[in-house]
């Protein structure tokens, strides 16, 4: 079988200061989140690695999750957070750079009090910089900010971009427009590609079905083509609407008619070149007691 990469989910030990995100209706979250259980339910899907990615902007975090990366065979490439709008960021991208399990940048554009934050002269700056890094930069957005992504990837052709979560369409409210038109225009830049992930929490978490995110992954599908989805869980978001199987089911019944070339592709091809993956060998590793392999937010 063909590699299948996860290539979006998130680690981490939970404490409510880092992660006031997490509110009442999402209980579920208010725990750890380490490795161990996540590789239980990689190797419970029949997943050959994955790519984890930040949760939190802080350097503290990317660190972490770099040196969970470099002691899992498992977790192939990390997305990781840094002050990419800072001055100094030219210095702190040359020292993140030698560690080569990180994979990418990315800040979190969709809680940003000014929707046009992604447009900023120093932020831009700072991608600039990334440039010949051979690290991807992540949009993490909803719906809104498509207009300011479409003008921000424009500055940047030679970046590799990937968007997070198809943009986050309201699919809970049934809406297409304008994202479908807007999505389709961010398409046309080549040098972005798009996740296939996230879509079950922006559906109705008790009462999705696979029809209802159909229209959206068709959408995307004809926007990007094969060749530039890739599929990821959330994981443990996605517990809000979904356990993991039931995800990897959903992305399988939506792939269905698809070849087997273009399957492979989203499923994990298209991972391994856009993050330039190393694979791990077959078996997979006796997973290390969770208490080691998170010190670092033990004694933060």
């Amino acid at each position: 079988m063909a590699d299948r990469i996860d290539v979006h989910h998130h680690l981490w030990r939970y404490d409510p200061e880092h992660y006031g995100w997490i509110d009442d209706r999402m209980s579920v979250l208010r725990r750890d989140y380490l490795p161990a259980e996540f590789e239980r339910e990689l190797k419970s899907a029949n997943m050959t690695g994955s790519v984890v990615v930040q949760a939190q902007q802080s350097s503290e975090e990317t660190d972490w999750l770099m040196s969970l990366a470099s002691t899992s065979e498992r977790v192939l490439g990390v997305v990781g957070w840094a002050p990419i709008a800072s001055p100094d960021f030219p210095e702190i991208l040359q020292r993140l750079c030698r560690n080569s399990k990180l994979k990418g940048l990315r800040h979190i554009v969709q809680d940003e009090p000014d929707d046009r934050f992604i447009l900023r002269t120093d932020f831009n700056r700072g991608v600039a910089a990334m440039k010949g890094s051979g690290l991807v930069y992540e949009i993490l957005i909803r719906e809104r900010h498509l207009p300011f992504a479409i003008e921000f990837v424009s500055g940047h052709p030679d970046q590799v971009f990937v968007v997070d979560h198809l943009a986050k369409p309201r699919i809970r409210e049934g809406k297409i427009d304008p994202w479908q038109a807007q999505l389709t225009e961010l398409a046309r830049h080549e040098n972005v590609w798009c996740k296939l992930s996230g879509l079950v929490t922006e559906a109705d978490w008790q009462r999705w079905r696979v029809n209802d995110l159909r229209p959206y992954f068709d959408l995307a599908l004809d926007a990007f083509g094969p060749r530039r989805l890739m599929a990821g869980s959330d994981w443990p978001v996605c517990l809000l609407a979904s356990s993991y199987a039931r995800w990897w089911d959903t992305v399988h019944e939506l792939l269905r008619e698809l070849s087997e070339a273009d399957r492979d592709a989203i499923l994990g091809k298209n991972a391994v070149q856009v993050y330039r993956l190393q694979m791990p060998p077959e078996a997979l590793p006796t997973t290390k007691d969770d208490r080691s392999t998170s010190e670092h937010f033990q004694t933060r």
